[in-house]
């Protein structure tokens, strides 16, 4: 199978752009996700997380930046009434539509209506995110290694990714009341796509570990995971833990279109292989692992 290119994924991530600008010109309904993963020629099951890398923002914002210029350029037409505008491009009511114009532009819709420099102006800062400049980072050193699967025990955390030692800590905690903190192993983490909306660096995440001596049976908050198995592309961030979700999409974004890889569906995780506690924030080290295949 040929190898994708940075170039053929932005070619995809264009289409989808071109399918959601159409549905917002003609007031149709949003395509759904098997929909909009259908246009790029990607798997639903990474759609987001490869969309938000390779874009620079999610579909949910390019919908909402879609929508807003719609709506700009109908304020370009003297007649047009906000309250048709409003409609037009999806808002269920004008007080709504106004609110968010006013966030985006300083501004009310009636203010700017049938005022072309002003709508051009506004308009130009809505042809899309800035594109991220890579020039003079370094390459990165990504090995593509096979991980045998292995066992973990996890509990869920839904929040903001920065307060994750808060649920560690619940998660070692559990481990000593079972006894278990002479076996454990490594600590490890699984990031969920939130979907179309989603933050980075939030939502749910599995906080894991992996403990030796075989299976551990999980009970309570706690509950089974099998991580592994297959190739895995592996990054090592070393720095501070925060915004890795950050760093995954970089990653996704840089190395993958040329690699020769395709991303797998299976989830990516990272493993954190020091203790913030004990180590300084500048030499905290985790692998980032991406679950991929040859193209």
């Amino acid at each position: 199978m040929k190898a994708n290119t940075r170039q053929d994924y932005l070619r995809r991530i264009d289409r989808v752009v071109a399918v959601l600008q159409s549905a917002v010109a003609q007031g149709d309904a949003l395509p759904d996700l098997a929909q909009l993963a259908e246009a790029a020629h990607l798997s639903p099951f990474h759609f987001h997380r490869i969309y938000r890398a390779l874009s620079g923002e999610t579909v949910g914002q390019t919908v909402a930046r879609l929508r807003l210029l719609r709506a700009l350029q109908l304020l370009a037409e003297p007649e047009e009434r906000v309250t048709e505008a409003a409609l037009a491009v999806g808002y269920e009511t004008p007080q709504a539509f106004a609110r968010v114009f006013r966030q985006a532009f300083d501004a009310t819709p009636s203010e700017l209506r049938g005022k072309q420099a002003l709508l051009q102006a506004a308009m130009q800062r809505l042809r899309g995110p800035a594109p991220r400049d890579d020039a003079g980072e370094p390459a990165l050193r990504v090995e593509v290694v096979s991980v045998e699967p292995f066992r973990v025990v996890a509990t869920r955390y839904v929040g903001d990714h920065r307060d994750l030692d808060q649920a560690y800590g619940r998660l070692f905690a559990w481990a000593a009341d079972h006894g278990l903190l002479e076996r454990m192993r490594s600590l490890y983490g699984v990031p969920h796509d939130g979907g179309p909306d989603a933050a980075l660096d939030e939502g749910a995440f599995d906080c894991a570990l992996a403990f030796e001596g075989g299976d551990v049976a999980a009970d309570g908050d706690t509950f089974a995971l099998q991580l592994g198995g297959g190739l895995w592309a592996r990054w090592r961030h070393v720095g501070s833990y925060d915004r890795l979700g950050v760093l995954t999409d970089r990653l996704i974004a840089r190395w993958l279109p040329d690699s020769g890889y395709q991303l797998r569906d299976a989830l990516p995780f990272r493993q954190f292989m020091d203790d913030p506690e004990v180590v300084p924030e500048a030499a905290l080290r985790a692998d980032i692992y991406l679950p991929v295949a040859p193209c």
